[in-house]
């Protein structure tokens, strides 16, 4: 799960983590008191989504009076951002930030990330912040520095120290960077995150450390003990199907193929993924239909799919194991029948528990009806049919 900035910028703040004062509005009267409540300008303005690269988007401007805040209101508000992290579609614009702009004589980058391999917590830092850290990642890798913290351990202050040395901060300027390390790496363990990220964080003429951005992801899994995050989910930010998905507990991602995909299990679910792609084919989604399988499951996994205007076909890939084949077919000709799918091809493939009955009750539907349905059960010919498929009817 992830949060906007403001809603990050919020949490910080109750940790005692600086950030400046800002204030978030749904409309421009809400905008144009926040500024009056925030005195002179120039003030900053940020459209809030869930996606880096704003500023290259047109989505945060440096505005000096109030007629510049009506302007960048009207552009945005209820607008979709398109950024270099975002689809073509890009993401809704439901809040916009404000903030007054801060003085500072330094900035740099810090970030906490989980390595999933190591089981540690990575703290990242470097003396290049804002818009010039990805190209300090690909340029020049040696300038970013990174400390490993042990999680049962915790952050211990000669880490900071030893990282602020590496990163040639100044004598007066180590005790308050040490500070903030040993914040951020606690916040990060208390709220079970995955990801904190600032960019930048700046130094002020009194050495004061202040957070300008703030990006924070969650550990869905912990969501149950973290009732902080229970009202700060924004499914305006997410495609509409994948929220659907959620729902009826099936995983699901769109991407830009035209080979609709749906499979239970997430291994198998990559493994054809990558077969179709290797046989010169581009899958639409990643969908996995693991756990019980129902009529209704199968049916809502179809509908997702088929919203995809780019889909020409569908290929079911099931390995029957605990779950048997049969029952599962009878739930694809139920749904099936119920959407209305005359026509539309389908490439079935089962293999496992009960298969043949599976691969019989869907033959049998197809002869006697105009559902296009194709049934194999080995998968490679199921990929090619596909292929062959979608490439025919573009």
């Amino acid at each position: 799960m992830n949060l906007h900035e403001y809603q990050s910028k919020q949490l910080l703040l109750k940790n005692n983590i600086l950030t400046p004062i800002g204030y978030v509005g749904k409309s421009y009267e809400e905008l144009k008191n926040a500024a009056k409540q925030l005195g002179l300008g120039p003030w900053i303005v940020k459209c809030q989504i869930h996606a880096g690269g704003r500023s290259s988007g047109g989505g945060v401007k440096i505005v000096n009076n109030i007629n510049d805040i009506k302007l960048f209101s009207e552009k945005w508000f209820g607008k979709r951002l398109i950024t270099y992290q975002t689809d073509n579609f890009g993401q809704y614009v439901n809040y916009i930030l404000i903030e007054p702009m801060v003085n500072f004589i330094e900035e740099m980058y810090v970030s906490i990330v989980l390595d999933r391999t190591t089981s540690h917590i990575i703290f990242i830092s470097s003396k290049k912040g804002g818009v010039d850290i990805e190209k300090t990642a690909q340029s020049k890798p040696d300038e970013i520095y990174t400390v490993k913290i042990d999680v049962l351990i915790g952050p211990m202050p000669y880490q900071a120290r030893e990282l602020a040395f590496k990163l040639q901060l100044k004598e007066q300027q180590i005790k308050f960077f040490v500070d903030i390390f040993m914040k951020l790496v606690i916040f990060f363990i208390k709220y079970d995150l995955t990801l904190i990220e600032i960019n930048p964080m700046v130094f002020t003429s009194d050495n004061t450390l202040i957070c300008l951005d703030a990006k924070i992801d969650i550990d869905n899994n912990a969501l149950y003990r973290q009732q902080i995050f229970k009202n700060m989910y924004d499914p305006l930010q997410e495609d509409p199907q994948e929220v659907k998905a959620a729902k009826y507990d099936l995983s699901y991602v769109r991407l830009d193929g035209n080979i609709g995909c749906m499979v239970n299990g997430a291994g198998l679910a990559m493994a054809t993924m990558d077969i179709i792609k290797l046989y010169g084919g581009k899958p639409a989604n990643f969908l996995d239909v693991s756990g019980s399988v129902n009529k209704e499951k199968v049916k809502i996994a179809l509908e997702i799919i088929l919203s995809d205007i780019n889909v020409k076909t569908i290929l079911i890939n099931i390995f029957g194991g605990i779950v048997r084949c049969d029952i599962i077919s009878d739930g694809i000709i139920a749904a099936i029948q119920e959407i209305k799918m005359n026509g539309f091809p389908l490439i079935i493939r089962f293999e496992g528990n009960n298969s043949e009955l599976g691969i019989n009750a869907l033959s049998k539907l197809s002869k006697n009806s105009n559902f296009k349905i194709y049934t194999t059960n080995n998968l490679i010919d199921a990929v090619k049919k596909s292929i062959q498929i979608a490439t025919s009817e573009v």
